[in-house]
Formats: structure tokens, C-alpha cells, sequence
């Protein structure tokens, strides 16, 4: 039986360690006003309204082939103590407008418990949420496309000019994703980045996400 239950937990670490080999990360930030627009629900925090700022979605380990790894390890969960020095810029610069109105715990815990303990082997749970923030200030998203003219205006610009602008200010081209608003116009709704594995470097995307936008989208004001 011993036997047995050691077999169990050395299966269980072996396939925890395959799992939390990843190749890079995309970094994903979303457009409050495209969000809001959408057919979602939204709600503001109960920190109240957002800034009119790109807010942090994610920080997601990706396998160049495609895939992803996801709920890497059960027993780690979000311990808002582990990142109690981050509280503010994390209720900042990553904020969530699911509803009900909520202080973003949950969605927190949602992003690390199923992106954040894949990437373990290199970030523990502070550094994570940590470098995420760091990322959303050296892509400076908003300072890039208005800087190139491109501002939240309800007016309809080029995607090939918004992902020109990323491209020359961050080095790399970017993946846009799209929504639709209840009129039917396509809206600038996120943009994915590539991260290294340590999360400190922006990259080519060895695999580029797939957004359906037209050749003209709407940057929807907030």
C-alpha cells in the first residue's frame, strides 16, 4: 500500500513539473470601453470606475505548439497576504468589471490558480502578479496609441495602424482582438504581447493569437 501512494505521488510531482514547462507567456491586456460596450455584464469595482487605461487581463504560460497548461497545481492557491505591498497597483492596473461590483479577489485567484501555478517554476505567486504589473507599465499601451494619434474617441481607425504604432514603440508586433458592440461595429477590445519566460522581456510570438477584427475598428470611449 505504502508502495502504491509513494507511485501515486511521484505520477502526481512528475506530471506537475511536465505541466509547468511552458515556452512563454502572453501578456493580455484588455480595453475597458470595448468590454463595457459588449454584451458582457459590467460593473464597476467597488474601488469605483477604472481609469480610461488598458487594465491587466492576464499573464497566461503558452506552449509554442498552440496549447496551454492550465490549473497547474491545486495545492497553491491566491493568498491576497503574498501580495499585500501590490493591493493598490493590483486594484489599479488590474481591475475587474465582472459583475456583481466586487474588489477583485476572485478574479485574482481565477488568474492565479489557472495561469499563475503553471509558470511556478519561475515566479513564485508575488513576482507573478509583480511582473505583470511591470509589463503593463513598460508596454504603456495607451501613452503608444495616442502618441500615433490613435486615441479612445468612439472614432474608427486602421488596424494596421494600431498594430504599426505597438509594433515601433514596443519592438514586436502585437495580436488584437475585437468585439462586437450591440450596434454591430467592431471595437478594440485586447491586446496580446509576448512575454519571455521570465517575464521581463517582450518577444516575437512564436504562436500569434487568432482575433477577428475588421479592417477598421472603433476605440470606444470609457
Amino acid at each position: 500500500m505504502k508502495f502504491f501512494l509513494c507511485i501515486l505521488a511521484l505520477q502526481q510531482l512528475y506530471m506537475q513539473s511536465v505541466a509547468q514547462e511552458f515556452d512563454f507567456f502572453y501578456f493580455v491586456v484588455q480595453w475597458p470601453g470595448a468590454y463595457c460596450d459588449s454584451r458582457h455584464s459590467c460593473c464597476y469595482p467597488k474601488t469605483g470606475k477604472p481609469a480610461a487605461d488598458f487594465g491587466i487581463h492576464g499573464l497566461w504560460p503558452n506552449y509554442k505548439t498552440g496549447g496551454w497548461p492550465q490549473n497547474c497545481n491545486p495545492d497553491s492557491t491566491f493568498d491576497e497576504l503574498r501580495v499585500s505591498d501590490l493591493m493598490s497597483n493590483l486594484q489599479r492596473e488590474w481591475p475587474t468589471l465582472s459583475c456583481p461590483s466586487n474588489d477583485g479577489v476572485h478574479f485574482w485567484t481565477h488568474e492565479w490558480e489557472k495561469h499563475g501555478t503553471c509558470a511556478e517554476s519561475e515566479l513564485d505567486q508575488h513576482d507573478y502578479f509583480e511582473a505583470g504589473l511591470k509589463l503593463k507599465q513598460k508596454a504603456n499601451l495607451l501613452h503608444v496609441l495616442t502618441n500615433a494619434g490613435i486615441k479612445p474617441d468612439d472614432k474608427f481607425y486602421e488596424i494596421k495602424e494600431i498594430e504599426r504604432a505597438i509594433k515601433e514603440a514596443i519592438g514586436f508586433a502585437p495580436g488584437i482582438e475585437c468585439n462586437k458592440d450591440s450596434s454591430h461595429n467592431s471595437q478594440l477590445y485586447q491586446v496580446y504581447l509576448c512575454v519571455d519566460t521570465s517575464a521581463s522581456s517582450f518577444i516575437n510570438c512564436p504562436v500569434m493569437p487568432h482575433g477577428r477584427c475588421d479592417s477598421r475598428v472603433q476605440f470606444p470611449k470609457f
